[in-house]
């Protein structure tokens, strides 16, 4: 039996919390505001993950720290760096292996697709930016790191564009909005997935600091939205693409930067996760249904 920490309570931290805990490990669930738990053989712990000091009793002889916390979306250049620096000081306290939940911003607006793991950084927006930096913070550790990376979220109580955007005028039949190229295919990613690809990548035993990428679907948000609206058994209205001036009027500022995620097709290489973690990506309809859970 190993002893682990997961930093962030969110679906990923808490399913990652679960499989871990599942397996007969000791695992403690960590966050400012963790909530009630009746996951088997996970303690809920709050601290704030910006306390090294205070993480660090926490994980005392952690083999491995997840770390899934996530910051406010418009916060993030002001947020996130205090939560992975105290992550890390935690993790080299201790020393633990350091596991790091990431996303695809980094690589840029001009990389090429399809996307694969070994990929230079070369953000080109503020959020790319800030993951970037973070990444480096944990590669630069002097414990092992490795960082995997997802694409955008389905699932049950994942905040993503798709949940925000797309699913409420979905469920209501109303004329359905989303951003971007309707029909670019676009990589989607299940965040019972990322939590099975966070599990993987703590036992790889090849060489660390370095990034996985999570197997994912690929589909475009119109075959999302129609395969969505079918399973509800819910009438598409309309589907149409919200302009940049349309975004700006609405106040949609931090969505605009990252817009181009959507304006061509996004591809992601995962062939390394599932051939060195063994993990595979779950169907698109099992990522729908989970979403869907609360309106089935």
């Amino acid at each position: 039996m190993s002893f682990y920490v997961v930093v962030g309570a969110g679906p990923v931290g808490r399913e990652t919390a679960r499989l871990l805990g599942e397996e007969g490990h000791d695992v403690v669930l960590t966050s400012r505001s963790v909530g009630s738990n009746a996951l088997q053989n996970v303690r809920t712990v709050q601290a704030d993950a910006t306390d090294a000091a205070e993480l660090s009793r926490i994980g005392r002889n952690a083999d491995a720290i997840f770390m899934c916390a996530m910051a406010t979306y418009h916060r993030w250049p002001t947020d996130f760096f205090p939560i992975i620096d105290g992550t890390v000081r935690a993790a080299e306290t201790v020393g633990a292996k350091l596991v790091v939940l990431g996303n695809l911003y980094g690589y840029g607006q001009n990389a090429d697709s399809p996307l694969r793991s070994d990929l230079s950084l070369d953000p080109t927006s503020r959020k790319g930016t800030v993951r970037t930096i973070m990444w480096q913070r944990a590669v630069r550790a002097d414990v092992p790191a490795i960082e995997v990376r997802s694409s955008d979220y389905l699932g049950h109580g994942a905040i993503s564009y798709f949940s925000l955007l797309a699913l409420p005028s979905i469920i209501e039949e109303k004329p359905t909005p989303f951003i971007g190229d309707l029909d670019a295919t676009h990589a989607w990613t299940f965040t019972k997935d990322v939590a099975k690809t966070l599990v993987a990548a703590s036992r790889y035993t090849g060489e660390w600091d370095r990034a996985f990428h999570v197997p994912s679907q690929h589909a475009s948000p119109r075959e999302l939205i129609h395969k969505t609206a079918a399973m509800l058994r819910r009438n598409i209205v309309d589907t149409r693409s919200y302009s940049i001036p349309e975004m700006e009027a609405l106040g949609m500022h931090e969505l605009i930067e990252m817009s181009y995620l959507f304006e061509s097709p996004l591809l992601v290489d995962f062939s390394d996760a599932e051939t060195l973690l063994g993990v595979k990506a779950s169907s698109l309809e099992t990522m729908i249904a989970d979403t869907l859970r609360d309106h089935l």
